[in-house]
């Protein structure tokens, strides 16, 4: 291992500069043409695979941007340790952290760099005494010098497949010159090429703001950043800017840096995750709730529960999932609002049998924490849920905690669009819970409008009548077929979900003090 001092290996200018290079035109068509048809450079991390559509063309030179903190040194750590596992020979050269940082940074990970080639070129202590510095020549230019020389020396000796150099800004300081900065990475990155080396240059962007001129020469971009909402966790996501040679997912991913490294969720692509499935109905187990709905609801289509608080909305979506355990099929409920705990005791209470896990005939709880989610890695989540377990209901309840976890709220059409895309494209009912503002004498309000998502919309109400306070269910759309258009009472005991007959004989339910129309008919 490479200790890092000083070597006093000749060099000439030959080595620095590349209009001194005498390349010949069909050398570089080979250099760069050479790796066609090569399999992909996994960068060890599946999700950023993902949004590269399988890795990096190997033998080429990429970026990795984003300011201090962002995960640019665990992504480069991901990338060698892929490499090493694939035994291929993997550098790591440093010029602003310390091996040992690096190696602490490592075991924070539970990683060892074990048969990772360590190159510490930060300076040694003698060239920090003044006398030293001493010269004809300015220091940066002996500085920028040696340190390219020693770069060389240590990859012509280690001879990597795969190679990190961070960071750029050290270079970008000794250079002092954006001319002679850029020739030197031009120089680098053919030297690289020739090298047949798959390249990561780690930039930290203390240049105030992303070098265009390194976007300009690397073959790929990705950068990273971090947002620090103004109350929650930190909240990640990378975009890959540049790619050439292949396509990409574009656009913003989240990710989470967490213990074992970075995890990337790509941005869902409805058109890309399609199933054959049938459009058949899925049942509540409660015939007048199936009868109101034309039958239930259908197969790769979303329901909208719309109401006010205590109507039932979250009840009525346990009964779809308990019924689709019953008939074998796996269900899955996303909880912002209510702890696990509490959700099965009410269905105990109400008679509505549950029974927990990821399996066939099960219903998976999961509570979620709007103040430490992502969007990306909600509906990374969701995925998992439908791809691993197969699940084939799902309930998101409810979507004013789903927009709590959204940090810009122009965003959320968007972002839910595309996760509804997925989950009809998968095959699966979906079901999303919708809290109004407002109670029995207010008009009811809501913080966002997702009905025009939905494929079918079911109101809930309360009203007053006879001297109580009870409950009403309609369905105002429905696109995959017909629906009634009346108005039932719904309760809930310990037997579990009721709905009524239509109450003909009560007219201004929705203004929540209804009048006798006609004669009262039995109301449970």
């Amino acid at each position: 291992m490479w200790d890092g001092r000083r070597h006093e290996v000749t060099m000439d200018r030959h080595r620095l500069w590349p209009e001194a290079w005498p390349l010949r035109n069909a050398q570089r068509e080979h250099a760069m043409n050479d790796n066609a048809g090569a399999p992909l450079c996994s960068t060890g991390i599946a999700g950023l695979d993902d949004v590269l559509h399988g890795g990096l063309i190997p033998h080429r030179l990429y970026l990795v941007d984003g300011n201090p903190g962002a995960g640019k040194t665990t992504l480069a750590l991901q990338f060698l340790l892929e490499g090493r596992r694939c035994g291929e020979r993997c550098l790591y050269v440093t010029l602003s952290e310390t091996r040992s940082e690096l190696l602490a940074g490592a075991r924070s990970h539970g990683w060892s760099l074990e048969d990772v080639e360590i190159a510490e070129l930060a300076s040694d202590d003698h060239e920090l005494n003044v006398d030293a510095q001493l010269t004809l020549y300015h220091p940066s230019e002996v500085e920028l010098t040696e340190t390219t020389r020693r770069v060389l020396d240590i990859v012509e000796r280690v001879n990597p497949q795969r190679m990190v150099f961070d960071s750029l800004s050290e270079l970008r300081l000794l250079a002092q010159g954006s001319l002679r900065y850029r020739r030197q990475i031009l120089a680098l990155k053919q030297f690289f090429v020739r090298r047949r080396c798959t390249v990561l240059l780690v930039d930290d962007r203390t240049s105030e703001g992303p070098d265009m001129q390194l976007h300009s020469i690397a073959h790929g971009v990705i950068s990273l950043e971090q947002r620090v909402p103004p109350y929650g966790s930190t909240a990640r996501r990378l975009q890959v800017i540049k790619f050439r040679g292949s396509d990409f997912r574009s656009g913003y991913h989240d990710f989470r840096i967490v213990e074992g490294g970075l995890e990337v969720y790509p941005r869902l692509a409805p058109a890309e995750h399609g199933a054959v499935f049938e459009h058949t109905p899925v049942a509540s187990g409660v015939a007048a709730l199936d009868a109101l709905l034309g039958g239930g609801v259908d197969r790769g289509t979303c329901t909208l529960v719309a109401g006010t608080p205590g109507s039932g909305k979250s009840t009525l979506t346990l009964q779809y999932a308990a019924a689709a355990a019953q008939r074998g099929d796996h269900a899955a409920i996303f909880a912002f609002d209510e702890v696990p705990a509490l959700l099965l005791h009410r269905a105990q209470a109400l008679g509505i049998p549950i029974r927990q896990g990821s399996r066939a005939g099960e219903v998976a709880i999961r509570q979620l924490d709007p103040a430490d989610l992502t969007p990306g890695e909600f509906a990374h989540i969701v995925r998992q849920c439908v791809e691993r377990d197969h699940a084939r209901v799902v309930v998101i309840d409810s979507m004013n905690g789903y927009l709590n976890a959204m940090p810009e709220a122009r965003f959320l059409g968007a972002q839910l669009h595309e996760l509804l895309g997925y989950l009809n494209g998968q095959g699966v009912a979906t079901f999303l819970v919708l809290a109004q503002h407002g109670f029995v004498y207010q008009n009811p309000e809501s913080l966002i409008d997702s009905s025009y998502l939905a494929d079918a919309v079911v109101s809930m109400r309360m009203f007053e009548h006879a001297g109580a306070v009870r409950k009403a269910i309609s369905v105002l759309k429905k696109r995959s077929g017909p629906h009634e258009d009346s108005i039932r009472q719904i309760w809930f005991d310990a037997g579990g979900v009721h709905v009524g007959e239509p109450l003909m004989h009560l007219r201004g339910i929705l203004t929540g003090v209804p009048e006798e129309s006609g004669n009262p008919a039995a109301d449970g």
